[in-house]
C-alpha cells in the first residue's frame, strides 16, 4: 500500500510539473468510523454476536475442564489403587481402557472446541464484512462527492494507507497496458 501511496505521490508531482494542477486530500477513516451513528450500531450488533459466541466458548471450555479433571481425579486413583496391588489384572485392563476412552473424549472435544473457535472466527469476520459494507459505500460516496465539489484530484486514507478517490482525469491504466501490447 504504501507503493500505492508513493506512486501517486509521484504521479501528482509529475503532473504538477507538466503544468497540471493536482489536489491531494487525506481522510482518517478510523475517526469517521467512530463519529458515525450507523457504525457504532453495527459495533454493538458484532459485540452482540461476540458475546454470543464467547458465551459458548466459556461453556465448552468449562465442559472440557470438568471432564479433564474427572479423567485425572480417576488416573490418580487408579495410580494408587495399582500401586497398593488393590486391583486384579482384569480390573486394571478395564480401568486402562476407561481411562483411554475418558482421554480420547477430551481430547475429541478439544479438538471440536478448536475447529469451533476457527469456525467463530470466520463467521465474525465474514458478518463485519457484511454489516459494515453499507456503512463504507456511505462514507467513499460522501467522499467521492466532498472531493469532486473542492476539485481534489486524490484522496487517501490516512488509518490504511488507501487511495479512495482518484480523479479519472489522472488514471493512466490504459495508458500503461497500450504500452505493454
Amino acid at each position: 500500500m504504501k507503493n500505492t501511496i508513493f506512486a501517486l505521490l509521484f504521479l501528482a508531482v509529475v503532473a504538477a510539473t507538466a503544468g497540471a494542477q493536482v489536489k491531494i486530500a487525506f481522510v482518517d477513516s478510523e475517526v469517521i468510523i467512530a463519529q458515525l451513528p450507523e457504525a457504532q450500531d453495527v459495533k454493538k450488533k458484532l459485540e452482540e454476536q461476540q458475546k454470543m459466541y464467547i458465551d459458548t466458548i466459556t461453556s465448552m471450555e468449562n465442559e472440557i475442564k470438568t471432564k479433564a479433571d474427572a479423567f485425572k481425579s480417576k488416573y490418580e486413583d487408579a495410580q494408587k489403587q495399582i500401586e497398593a496391588g488393590k486391583l486384579t489384572p482384569d480390573q486394571i485392563k478395564n480401568l486402562e481402557s476407561e481411562l483411554g476412552l475418558m482421554q480420547e473424549e477430551v481430547q475429541s472435544m478439544d479438538q471440536g472446541l478448536s475447529a469451533y473457535k476457527q469456525n467463530v472466527q470466520k463467521t465474525l469476520y465474514d458478518v463485519q464484512v457484511e454489516l459494515f459494507k453499507p456503512v463504507k459505500e456511505k462514507i467513499t460516496k460522501s467522499i467521492e462527492a466532498l472531493a469532486k465539489e473542492l476539485k481534489y484530484n486524490i484522496v487517501l486514507d490516512k488509518a490504511s494507507d488507501a487511495l479512495i478517490y482518484g480523479d479519472k482525469d489522472i488514471d493512466i491504466t490504459f495508458k500503461v497496458l497500450d504500452k505493454l501490447k
